[in-house]
């Protein structure tokens, strides 16, 4: 499983652009023109990125590339010193994380934190929180479809959360997500510190629900897996948007590959 070389190019070039870049009235999250700062220290740098409704779109980088920053500010995590954030047509400005959630947006977060002491069933409950007032056979027939999604929890509902393996949680944590019906999904580094055959069923996963209309943003080191599901993708290096486009024009230009994602990124 290739991650991109953070250090593979020596100077920030000018990203490629294209007519996908031009945001639309329907886009489901719009960040143009954002600088974020941890206190005194830039993390991203006039940053553009779209999402367009029922799109896979993939946020790529090494360690400190700001991918991460990406999606936090996508959620309202962070705010932008300048430029401006819109999700689901909303500007979300000063919103607090929980009101940007609560516009239909699913968090899948860096390091899965499922509810430990909970059982399976539970915590997909807990995603359809917001749902809760819906009759119980609803939810039973889509806690049924969650299952069909990630079969891995079949058999497992009354099994403590914290107790499934790291893979097992990652599928959770996922359909967790799925159970609220989010116009969104946000999943951050899918793949990290998983097997790779628990890599293979994640990214399964993601194409499952791309297949069944999930708009995703998401952000990832694993440059390869990414590209095969994405539609389009940005790469960051240093909080600088270096690269963008179709996912399969950057999986296969030879330039690209060299620069910013290795040789070996795509077989």
């Amino acid at each position: 499983m290739h991650q991109i070389d953070e250090w593979a190019v020596t100077d920030i070039e000018p990203d490629r652009r294209d007519a996908n870049e031009t945001p639309r009235a329907d886009d489901v999250v719009v960040i143009e023109g954002v600088d974020i700062y941890y206190g005194a220290v830039q993390a991203l740098f006039a940053v553009d990125l779209r999402v367009g409704a029922g799109e896979t779109v993939a946020v790529l980088g090494g360690n400190a590339s700001g991918k991460s920053t990406m999606i936090k500010t996508a959620l309202g995590m962070v705010q932008p010193r300048t430029g401006a954030v819109r999700v689901l047509g909303r500007p979300i400005a000063g919103l607090e994380p929980y009101r940007v959630i609560g516009l239909g947006v699913g968090s899948i977060p860096e390091g899965r934190r499922v509810f430990a002491e909970m059982s399976v069933r539970e915590n997909l409950l807990m995603g359809a929180f917001v749902r809760r007032q819906e009759a119980k056979a609803t939810l039973a027939r889509e806690i049924d479809e969650a299952i069909e999604l990630f079969p891995v929890l079949q058999g497992r509902m009354s099994q403590l959360a914290g107790t499934l393996s790291g893979g097992e949680q990652q599928m959770l944590a996922m359909a967790r997500a799925w159970m609220r019906k989010p116009r969104l999904l946000c999943i951050d580094e899918p793949s990290m510190g998983l097997s790779p055959l628990y890599v293979d069923r994640v990214y399964e996963a993601i194409a499952a629900l791309k297949a069944r209309g999930a708009t995703i943003l998401m952000v990832e080191q694993s440059a390869n897996r990414a590209l095969e599901v994405a539609d389009r993708a940005y790469v960051l290096r240093s909080g600088h948007v270096v690269v963008r486009g179709r996912a399969a024009a950057l999986a296969g230009d030879p330039a690209i590959r060299r620069a910013y994602l290795g040789e070996r990124a795509i077989a």
